[in-house]
């Protein structure tokens, strides 16, 4: 199958936004006098905040809500950076627009956030800017089938020439929901058992491997 339209999750699949993260995660956590280890707050990675926190730590939706608020007094000015990209995805986003494919980003982190991230990585050249589509602030849109179903509503309709590319379940059930192919790549934060489960049509274990499946 050849893919003209490809879509990436941001956190886990172009960068490793881990130390970031769990630094926030934590910081929201100490003001209710809580807190927890790295390893676990590594599920935090991916899925909304606001799901997260319900279901790590038994918060209602309004606690949950009130520690969005905390982790984002950390992660705007500082977790935002303490992120790396993962290493080959400046040469691979810039073959894939070499060879004429259309790139959009579809991530629930909110998109102030990832646009943000992507010019501080110098990725933005690769988007183009009205597809660069996220969550929003006020919590509308964290769920990967909305934005996917954004992202789609701004593309022709070529369901078959369009593909899905992230590393967690939720970014495999989300492509599945709106009828588009999925690759799970399996160097960020999704479990494999996790990712055979949500049945891509594609794993990538590499970087080199992901060209190889989208070019």
């Amino acid at each position: 199958m050849s893919y003209q339209y490809i879509l990436f999750d941001l956190d886990g699949t172009l960068t490793d936004p881990g130390v970031g993260i769990i630094n926030s995660v934590r910081y929201a956590l100490r003001q209710y006098g809580l807190d927890g280890e790295p390893e676990f707050l590594r599920r935090f990675i991916g899925p909304p905040l606001v799901d997260s926190f319900m279901r790590y730590y038994g918060f209602d939706e309004a606690k949950a809500k009130e520690a969005v608020a905390y982790y984002r007094e950390y992660f705007a000015p500082r977790g935002i950076f303490e992120n790396r990209l993962y290493p080959g995805i400046p040469a691979l986003l810039q073959t894939l627009v070499a060879r004429g494919k259309k790139l959009a980003l579809a991530t629930s982190k909110p998109t102030v956030y990832a646009r943000q991230i992507l010019t501080h990585f110098q990725l933005d050249r690769y988007f183009a800017d009205d597809l660069i589509i996220g969550s929003y602030l006020d919590g509308r849109r964290t769920r990967k089938d909305q934005v996917i179903a954004a992202v789609l509503a701004l593309l022709p309709p070529a369901k078959e020439q369009t593909v899905m590319v992230g590393d967690r379940k939720f970014d495999v059930e989300g492509a599945r929901a709106n009828g588009i192919a999925a690759v799970a790549v399996t160097y960020g934060y999704g479990e494999q058992a996790e990712l055979e489960a949500a049945g891509p049509t594609h794993f990538a274990h590499t970087v080199p491997e992901l060209l190889a499946i989208l070019a």
